[in-house]
């Protein structure tokens, strides 16, 4: 990564690190279900995102793998099959192709697309294998109708890909100058070089947080006003109280990243000369 070739000690020391902050991270969020009440609030994703960034795919990968498998074991007091068939490979994958965007050469426009990439695979890969594969068929807690599970994955989905965004977007880029400025020896000269205020695409932050708003803040109206309301209705099987914690996650999440890319696009225009 950009000539700087990390020891595999470091590497290996860099894995259990991730593993222990994002598993720590993750079980501080667990007790804040999605709005489905299944699935968690989890900003622990700025964890293996730094790591991925730093040290490249492997380590991200793995160290998210085994902190979520952690984490969630530790929630439910016993190896949590749920995390093992959902949360381990898509943390895995999503995290590994994160890492892999980004090893060969940092720029913040390859951090925006390897973020949304690696929040849309990996949250619907876990999204659909924790609904269809542990609920519906291993845990048989929900009804097998294709319709539904899909409806219900793709709302777990969403979810985590609007919770998670804000948290990478402007938590992480600080943290690697942070890093960059205190520990240089370890982070590759390519991102070192790249200094935050020089460099920082902030109109295409803000278009990332901005563009997912305005899909949030529809759905909630869809689920308001149109059809989409039976549909969810039918999916959370009649449950009025699920049903309106999706809509207000809809405008909620909507409304908090439209005004988060507002305010980065004001901070943008401040810091002209």
């Amino acid at each position: 990564m950009s000539g700087l070739k990390h020891p595999t000690s470091l590497l290996i020391i860099a894995t259990a690190m991730c593993a222990a902050l994002y598993a720590v991270g993750s079980f501080a969020t667990a007790s804040i279900p999605s709005p489905l009440l299944f699935g968690q609030f989890r900003p622990a994703v700025i964890v293996p995102a730094v790591f991925g960034v730093i040290f490249g795919p492997i380590p991200a990968a793995i160290g998210a793998a085994l902190g979520t498998l952690i984490a969630d074991s530790a929630k439910h007091g016993t190896l949590y099959m749920g995390s093992v068939m959902a949360a381990v490979p898509g943390n895995f994958i999503g995290f590994y192709i994160f890492g892999y965007i980004l090893k060969k050469r940092f720029t913040w426009t390859r951090f925006i697309f390897a973020s949304v990439t690696t929040l849309t695979v990996g949250n619907l890969i876990t999204a659909f294998l924790y609904v269809f594969v542990y609920k519906a068929l291993y845990a048989q807690a929900l009804a097998f109708y294709v319709g539904d599970l899909t409806f219900l994955s793709i709302s777990l989905f969403l979810y985590w890909f609007v919770t998670m965004l804000p948290f990478i977007l402007l938590v992480v880029p600080p943290l690697i100058r942070a890093i960059s400025n205190a520990m240089p020896n370890i982070v590759p000269e390519g991102i070192r070089v790249h200094s935050l205020e020089k460099d920082l695409p902030m109109r295409s932050f803000s278009l990332t947080m901005i563009v997912p708003g305005i899909v949030m803040l529809s759905s909630g109206l869809a689920t308001t006003f149109t059809s989409l309301r039976a549909v969810t209705l039918s999916a959370v099987k009649g449950d009025t109280t699920v049903l309106a914690l999706l809509e207000w996650s809809y405008y909620l999440s909507g409304i908090v990243l439209v005004v988060l890319g507002i305010l980065v696009l004001i901070r943008q225009k401040m810091l002209k000369p």
